[in-house]
């Protein structure tokens, strides 16, 4: 809960304050509009005010599942994905043609979904799914909050950036990326973190995974992959771990399938370092935990990893995921390690490489702290009360500063 008032009385004395929400696909693109809306329904319930909010997406989507398990109103509409390509002729391919062929459908869906449901903003965080929904906004003259998560501009908010009442990015390195008419609007808000996150203890962790045999004398290394885990990730860690036990204890997160192969491999490890590895197919509600134990984190490079790690100052090896849109988690990783607060592993990662990255940092407490320092500085851990501002300026006709 945050001590900011609205901006503004809305409408009539006592209507509930309305926010159509778009963006998804994946989680990058969900879990932020989650947590705005959670804040923008604490922020106005501490002045009386109640919120009716409607998310608009694809019934295969994560929203729709999201959404559900929330209570929140759901209204699906038709798109298409756009196949990106560095090669012209390719983006004309029959799948393309196709999808967009459904564009025009969903912003005729969207627009009587708009008209009908009269939100006070609408915001779009991302993914195929928001062009239709953004476009019928601005048809709506409906004020459009567009939110972009990673470094670099995801294609549906290029789209509908220029349109936008204001655009709200995650980096002030986006700014330079925005069209002309949008940079006039553009507010660096950072991307929405889960309070739950910031709020994570190291000695739970301990209590809650049983990690008695570990030496907290010694660094604690979190390596996840996602909640399906990473093969990549998983394989050179495997290969360095009687190097890694040696130096440090570690969690790892290698996805529910993984289990089993990794516990193999780790069979022949002696007691002592064996005690100081627990193998996890998933972390759950003891993430926040996870967290605040660990000195070092070995991850994927996805905007909500990015925002969540920078929030809470951890010193990281990002291991981008080469197939991820526009290559972005490449961009991210390398954004963060220009500037000295993490390692980007870009390209061909042997066990090698990951061990030339983190050994620096295990054997050295001040080089971490100063990583992890330097990675705080990028971190906004009040974004979502910041985009809320921005939502509510929005909604008032003005815009946040």
């Amino acid at each position: 809960m945050t001590s900011r008032e609205p901006l503004r009385t809305f409408g009539e004395s006592g209507r509930a304050f309305r926010i159509l929400v778009t963006g998804g696909g994946t989680g990058g693109h969900t879990y932020p509009a989650l947590t705005a809306v959670r804040t923008l329904q604490a922020r106005l319930a501490a002045s009386g005010r109640s919120v009716d909010v409607l998310w608009v997406g694809t019934e295969a989507g994560l929203e729709s599942r999201v959404a559900a398990a929330e209570g929140i109103e759901f209204a699906a509409v038709a798109t298409g994905k756009i196949r990106r390509s560095s090669n012209p002729l390719k983006m004309v391919s029959p799948a393309n043609v196709k999808d967009m062929g459904r564009v025009p459908l969903g912003v005729a869906q969207a627009r009587s979904i708009v008209a009908k449901f009269g939100p006070d903003v609408v915001l779009s965080t991302g993914g195929y799914v928001a062009v239709p929904v953004g476009l019928a906004a601005r048809m709506c003259r409906r004020p459009l909050v567009v939110h972009e998560q990673t470094v670099r501009l995801g294609l549906a908010n290029k789209v509908l950036a220029r349109g936008a009442a204001c655009v709200a990015v995650s980096a002030e390195s986006t700014l330079a990326l925005l069209p002309d008419s949008a940079r006039a609007t553009a507010v660096v808000t950072g991307n929405p973190v889960r309070p739950e996150v910031l709020a994570g203890r190291p000695d739970k962790a301990v209590q809650a995974l049983g990690l008695h045999g570990f030496d907290l004398r010694l660094p604690t290394v979190y390596v996840t992959g996602g909640a399906q885990g990473a093969q990549q990730i998983n394989a050179v860690v495997r290969d360095n771990l009687p190097w890694l036990l040696k130096q440090a204890n570690v969690i790892h997160q290698c996805g529910p399938a993984n289990v089993d192969a990794l516990r193999e491999a780790a069979a022949s490890l002696p007691a002592e370092s064996a005690a100081r590895y627990l193998l996890t197919g998933f972390v759950g509600p003891e993430l926040p935990d996870v967290l605040a134990l660990a000195d070092v984190v070995v991850s994927r490079s996805g905007a909500g990893t990015l925002a969540e790690l920078t929030a809470l100052g951890k010193a990281a090896v990002f291991v981008p995921l080469a197939s991820s849109a526009g290559n972005e988690q490449a961009h991210n990783a390398r954004h963060l390690a220009e500037a000295g607060a993490a390692v980007a592993l870009l390209g061909e990662v042997s066990a090698q490489t990951l061990q030339d990255a983190l050994g620096p940092l295990l054997a050295d407490g001040h080089r971490r702290a100063e990583m992890a320092g330097r990675a705080r500085s990028h971190g906004r851990p009040d974004a979502a009360d910041q985009l809320v501002d921005v939502l509510l300026a929005a909604a008032a006709g003005g815009r946040s500063h």
